[in-house]
């Protein structure tokens, strides 16, 4: 039967409901019947409604029954599936049960199961007995075997015993006999005897191949050998690799290099000659004898330059090598070692592979030793400097005259001597490198420079002379330090040049843009002045300072500007005034005394240009002759046609005034300037009849 529903809360909205209805019914009448023409078919709507208000009805009485059925029919078959989830718990709590009890039995036949795994164990050992009790014997047959260094035989029979204890291991559950606990020093024993013959390879490559490919052959099967046994790898492949490099490096670098002053050399002639020879065995011996993934030849080429360059390390680790010590081994390991003789010889195949060899020597180590050599040889160098010196004092002190040459003047060898001890060393390093040259090159000039300093060439001068009697020889190295300046300054014109194409001109008149730029860059350029010494640095200050003003006058000269009128001649006279002062300053800054300035001629031409009277002209000129003698007619005429206001008769006045006037005294003399300055050729017109133009 279906279980009954139990009756229920009435419908909470169905109030709601039906006052929402009759509203609407209200409405809808109010509606309708709002004419009372519409009240005579009242009949026909109410009939209407009533049908209708039936059929609703019906239709939510049909819905409702078939709801109620449903709910009905959920609730029996949630009370059968009930019935079933009690009787599956009975079931599954039986089962339980039954579970519990089967393994309270299969603890009691745990002792019987160990007692079966024992018996398999013992089957195993009787059926291995007569093998196990060989096995102390062959552990010491193979030890002879190892011993008498025949290791192939020793490696079959050690594989057996191996094996052996493989078949026994998984059968006794990983269990560990006694008997087999000499297996492990045994092979230790034979991975020894397998690295000391790599360790020989080269002598055993010349008197017993066989062992050598004995050795090899052991280490490559066991490479390839797998085994169940917990055991660590034994890796006799990179020990026999291992032990072919250490036994190489033993043999030629094994002894810690002490050598004595001097040795060096011997030493590394020495290797000059085993290291190619080992490198022959190698590639003629010892490479047949091993597989090629080897790669013999590069083994063995990499591992002499590994061990050759860890020893040189040490040594220049040590106590600082002598020079000729320092000069030999920069040589060898630069020119002999890379030279055809020993790695660049054409008899190394591309096996060798020679080309991803490091340097022997790090720059930091060329550096080093490059510094050695050249502190050693300077100190050297000062000695026999000092040794010439004194012996040409000496001679020079003697009672009897001197040496003459074949002009009957006297004669000293002591250049010669000077100058063949520096070009003795400034060669002999060209065989080395061409920083070590330049190096010792700097080195040579500088003792030169200290050489000639020295105080000991008063010597040469005799008692009770004039204080100007090494006049000549100052005045010859004041020529070649004024000619090196020159050449320090051909540097500085470069620059220069380019600047002094744009004056005079109208921007240069408007803007100090142009002198500007000459004195950042002239600045710029004598920066590295301040580390010369007084007086040469005055020097240097001076012809910097001369050349600019040269090429001012220069470009003065080229006649690329004529004023137009008073103004632009007193924009011309400001400007060379105010260049004058700008180079002053530049100057004085730089460190350049007064007194050695050459800017002053430009005031000097300010006065000529800034005249407002052209018939005083005469005297201008003969008062610029005055201060600077070596002023032509060509300088005068350059700068009168700068004026632009000269007329030709003005202009042949101030000529005549410029040849006539007083001769300058030599104390009133200046530095020569405008004996230095070309100037374009004038006009004919612009000459005296008698002048050098004309």
């Amino acid at each position: 039967m279906k279980p009954s529903l139990p009756p229920g809360p009435e419908w909470p909205e169905q109030e709601k409901a039906e006052q929402l209805a009759r509203g609407a019914a209200l409405k809808w009448a109010s509606g309708i019947f709002y004419r009372p023409e519409q009240l005579a078919r009242l009949g026909q709507y109410r009939s209407r409604e009533v049908q209708r208000t039936s059929s609703l009805e019906a239709r939510i009485k049909s819905v409702v029954q078939s709801y109620l059925e449903g709910v009905k029919t959920g609730v029996w078959q949630l009370a059968q599936a009930f019935e079933a989830a009690q009787g599956t718990r009975e079931a599954l709590g039986q089962a339980h049960g039954l579970l519990q009890g089967m393994a309270e039995a299969m603890q009691t036949l745990q002792p019987l199961r160990e007692q079966v795994a024992q018996h398999k164990q013992l089957q195993v050992l009787s059926q291995l007995l007569p093998r196990l009790r060989a096995v102390p014997a062959a552990v010491a047959h193979t030890q002879t075997l190892i011993g008498a260094q025949r290791l192939l035989e020793a490696y079959v029979c050690l594989r057996e015993l191996e094996q052996l204890q493989e078949e026994t291991w998984a059968p006794l559950g990983g269990l560990e006999l006694p008997v087999f606990e000499g297996l492990g020093p045994l092979a230790e024993a034979l991975g020894q005897a397998v690295e000391a013959a790599a360790a020989v390879a080269g002598q055993l490559a010349r008197e017993d191949p066989a062992l050598l490919v004995a050795a090899v052959r052991v280490a490559e099967v066991d490479a390839g050998h797998t085994t169940s046994l917990e055991l660590p790898p034994r890796d006799w492949r990179r020990r026999c690799l291992q032990a072919l490099q250490e036994g190489l490096e033993r043999t030629h670098f094994g002894t810690p290099l002490l050598l004595e002053s001097g040795a060096l050399a011997g030493w590394l002639e020495a290797l000059r000659v085993a290291l190619p020879a080992e490198l022959a065995i190698a590639e003629a011996l010892v490479a047949p004898c091993c597989p090629p993934h080897y790669k013999v030849v590069q083994l063995w080429t990499h591992t002499l330059h590994s061990g050759l360059r860890r020893c040189l390390q040490q040594l220049l680790e040590g106590p600082e090598l002598g020079a000729a010590d320092a000069f030999t081994l920069l040589r060898w390991t630069l020119h002999v070692y890379l030279g055809p003789e020993m790695m660049g010889s054409l008899e190394l195949g591309p096996e060798a592979d020679v080309s991803q060899l490091e340097p022997l020597l790090t720059p930091e180590n060329i550096e080093q030793l490059e510094a050695t050599f050249v502190t050693q040889v300077q100190v050297n160098v000062a000695q026999w400097l000092q040794k010439a010196l004194d012996g040409e004092v000496a001679e020079w002190n003697r009672e009897q005259e001197p040496g003459t040459d074949s002009s009957g003047f006297y004669h000293s060898p002591l250049p010669a001597i000077v100058l063949q001890i520096l070009e003795e060393n400034i060669r002999v390093t060209s065989l080395v490198s061409e920083s070590l040259q330049r190096r010792v090159h700097s080195m040579a000039l500088s003792e030169l420079g200290t050489f000639l300093r020295s105080s000991s060439v008063s010597i040469l001068q005799p008692d009770g002379a004039a204080s100007g009697a090494l006049a000549p020889v100052e005045a010859a190295l004041d020529e070649l330090q004024r000619r090196i300046c020159r050449l320090v300054l051909e540097a500085l014109l470069v620059e220069l040049q380019p600047l002094f194409e744009a004056l005079p001109s109208r921007r240069w008149l408007s803007s100090p843009e142009v002198l500007d730029d000459v004195c950042e860059r002239t600045a710029r350029f004598c920066q590295d002045f301040r580390r010369v010494r007084i007086p040469a640095v005055q020097l240097l200050l001076a012809e910097v300072e001369c050349t600019v003003v040269l090429q001012y006058l220069r470009a003065l000269m080229q006649g690329r500007l004529v004023c137009r009128g008073a103004d632009e001649r007193t924009q011309v006279a400001e400007r060379l005034q105010h260049d004058a002062a700008q180079l002053r300053e530049l100057f004085l800054g730089l460190g350049l005394e007064e007194s050695y300035q050459c800017a002053p001629v430009l005031l000097a031409l300010r006065d000529l240009l800034s005249l407002r009277d052209p018939m005083l002209l005469g005297l201008e000129v003969a008062g610029l002759r005055q201060k600077f003698p070596d002023v032509s007619e060509d300088h005068v005429s350059a700068l009168l046609d700068l004026r632009g206001d000269v007329s030709r008769e003005q202009r042949l006045a101030a000529l005549v005034a410029l040849q006539a006037g007083p001769q300058p005294s030599p104390s009133a003399g200046r530095r020569a300037l405008f004996s230095l300055v070309p100037v374009p050729t004038p006009a004919l017109s612009s000459c005296l009849p008698s002048g050098p133009c004309a």
